[in-house]
């Protein structure tokens, strides 16, 4: 994943996605998604944990959310990268 080069060039990078029901915003979610999908994991789980992974670079994720935020990447991921 290319690193931003400031945090205003990591700001326009954000995309909203539902969370649990909550709107929530992540900074370089497109480009995760991209990278996780070059990787050609084919098992859920393991999608699920390279973009959590990623994600967490950027983003905070609450520990008590962290289910949520999986199945929440996990439908976006299918719903962009796999259609």
């Amino acid at each position: 994943m290319k690193k931003p080069c400031c945090a205003a060039e990591a700001m326009r990078r954000i995309r909203q996605i539902d969370v649990g029901g909550i709107t929530i915003g992540l900074a370089m979610l497109d480009d995760a998604m991209h990278e996780v999908a070059r990787m050609n994991l084919l098992k859920d789980e393991e999608i699920a944990d390279e973009l959590m992974k990623r994600m967490r670079i950027y983003n905070y994720i609450p520990k008590a959310a962290e289910q949520q935020y999986r199945s929440a990447l996990l439908r976006e991921y299918t719903h962009e990268v796999k259609r």
